[in-house]
């Protein structure tokens, strides 16, 4: 199983502050998993033409071919100015339409205010279930106030960060169960 951590910013810190807490959870309850950690920050991103996604090159190719190399995807992003920053949209403009398909994809939000607490619901998801992915319906908002001197301070949102680690990992392992009994039932 393969499980990429996504970053998706290049600013600020309180994205990767939480993503850093969510892939160390991963790795250290579901070692078997082979995890990526990918954050914008430290990647030169081009913008999307509209092109084949495997044509491009560089950062641009390495981070959409990983991506679509995953089982998983755990994404991180922090709202500005009432969306999900340009940079991660420029990911999904990158790949097909149907990139996640057979892949789960859970995530989790740092914003200023309580005030942005919906945007995972009417950006973000319908971004991801138009790419086919199966979402992890329960998702991760954090605030300003849960974070001091790059620490998750918030015992709460440390605790719902590893219960969405292993909702995704589980959820990777029931669809696997399932394509496998599909393939069964329709191998005469």
């Amino acid at each position: 199983m393969h499980i990429v951590g996504l970053s998706g910013s290049n600013v600020g810190s309180k994205t990767r502050t939480a993503m850093n807490v969510t892939m160390d959870f991963l790795t250290k309850k579901h070692p078997d998993a082979e995890v990526t950690m990918i954050d914008l920050a430290n990647y030169e991103m081009v913008f999307s033409d509209g092109r084949d996604y495997r044509t491009y090159t560089g950062d641009t190719k390495y981070i959409a071919e990983t991506i679509m190399a995953a089982d998983a995807i755990i994404i991180g992003t922090p709202i500005f100015q009432a969306s999900i920053p340009a940079i991660l949209k420029n990911i999904f403009d990158l790949l097909p339409v149907n990139a996640f398909r057979d892949k789960v994809v859970s995530m989790f939000v740092t914003a200023g205010s309580a005030k942005h607490y919906l945007i995972v619901e009417h950006q973000l998801k319908p971004i991801l279930t138009y790419m086919k992915a199966q979402v992890v319906e329960t998702y991760v908002f954090m605030e300003e106030k849960d974070f001091s001197r790059n620490e998750l301070i918030n015992d709460d949102s440390v605790f719902r960060l590893e219960r969405l680690v292993d909702d995704t990992y589980t959820m990777v392992n029931v669809l696997e169960k399932i394509r496998i009994e599909k393939d069964e039932a329709y191998d005469f």
